[in-house]
């Protein structure tokens, strides 16, 4: 590799660093990156000049808005989110809850688009979130959906970690779980993200039947009860399968008839 590229390497390693600190000193930033200090502060120094970083009035560095036009032009230019986007508003008039769009990224789910509730008590999801896949309904969707040895080669490496009060940490209690999920159609989740809060998920297909996304509605467990399932779950379920029949998906005779 060239010292071209250890040195872009570092640079986008540093800039990771302030996904989960806000902020960060020349000194904090040297801690945590474990890079020399001089080495340090250029990467600081260029990252500010390009946009993707700047000063605060105290001299700490934080993410700059020149990131923005990336991250927007990477989201106009996912078709997925072109075409789920109005579907995912029309969800969110009939049901009246926020409504989340996931695509996978590597071993985690990544909040691609979301439509918020107009409910006075809701659950704040962020765009760019990441989750992983075994957790809640909507990341689970993307493991309960591909294909049986790829799930089998993420479920002998992960490490079940709690997140919230109900995070599934054993892993015949996931198989079990994802086993019905897959029976059924979709997936459903109390309080594994976030706690006191449910969600229900659907995956979405593109026009070779290969799992793409998942989209879901997430609210307060209050209005999830299991009376209330059954609904939210058909109306999720048929928004996945309209963005997927936009995306050129049809359904295999297989599927048709199934559980719902």
């Amino acid at each position: 590799m060239s010292e071209t590229n250890r040195t872009v390497i570092k640079a986008m390693e540093l800039l990771q660093l302030f996904l989960t600190h806000p902020q960060l000193t020349l000194p904090e930033a040297v801690r945590l990156s474990g890079q020399p200090k001089t080495s340090v502060y250029r990467m600081l120094l260029s990252l500010e000049e390009g946009g993707f970083l700047r000063r605060t009035a105290e001299g700490a560095f934080e993410l700059g808005l020149g990131l923005l036009q990336y991250g927007q032009a990477v989201s106009e230019r996912l078709d997925i989110r072109r075409v789920a986007l109005p579907v995912m508003k029309r969800l969110n008039e009939e049901i009246g809850e926020a409504v989340n769009l996931i695509v996978r990224d590597g071993e985690e789910a990544i909040y691609v688009e979301k439509v918020d509730t107009k409910e006075p008590v809701r659950v704040y999801t962020a765009i760019g979130r990441r989750a992983p896949l075994y957790a809640g309904a909507c990341p689970r969707v993307l493991l309960t959906f591909i294909p049986q040895a790829e799930q089998e080669e993420y479920l002998s490496k992960v490490r079940l970690e709690p997140i919230a009060s109900e995070t599934i940490t054993d892993l015949d209690t996931l198989r079990a779980v994802l086993e019905d999920s897959k029976r059924k159609g979709y997936t459903v989740s109390h309080s594994e993200l976030y706690n006191y809060t449910s969600a229900v998920g659907a995956p979405i297909y593109d026009h070779k039947d290969r799992l793409i996304a998942g989209i879901s509605i997430v609210g307060p467990s209050n209005r999830y009860g299991e009376e209330q399932i059954p609904l939210l779950a058909r109306k999720t379920v048929d928004a996945a399968e309209e963005i997927s029949r936009q995306l050129g998906w049809h359904e295999p005779s297989s599927r048709k008839g199934g559980d719902s």
